[in-house]
């Protein structure tokens, strides 16, 4: 399953670490998104950052063959 993280909000005054995180998880700008997999180290991330982003899940569409 894919989660999709958006930055909503600025990172001056945040504390490093909460920079470095925003960052390893590929947001650069305020409205930058990214979409990555749900795992236990990504969503740890995004729980660090919680109050900077905004998390959706999303469906991905089986694709036949």
């Amino acid at each position: 399953m894919k989660i999709k993280i958006k930055l909503v909000r600025s990172l001056i005054g945040s504390l490093p670490k909460q920079r470095a995180t925003v960052r390893a998880l590929g947001l650069r700008k305020i409205g930058s998104c990214t979409e990555q997999e749900a795992n236990p180290a990504i969503l740890g991330m995004v729980k660090v950052v919680s109050h900077l982003v905004s998390v959706e899940s999303l469906n991905e569409v089986s694709r036949g063959s």
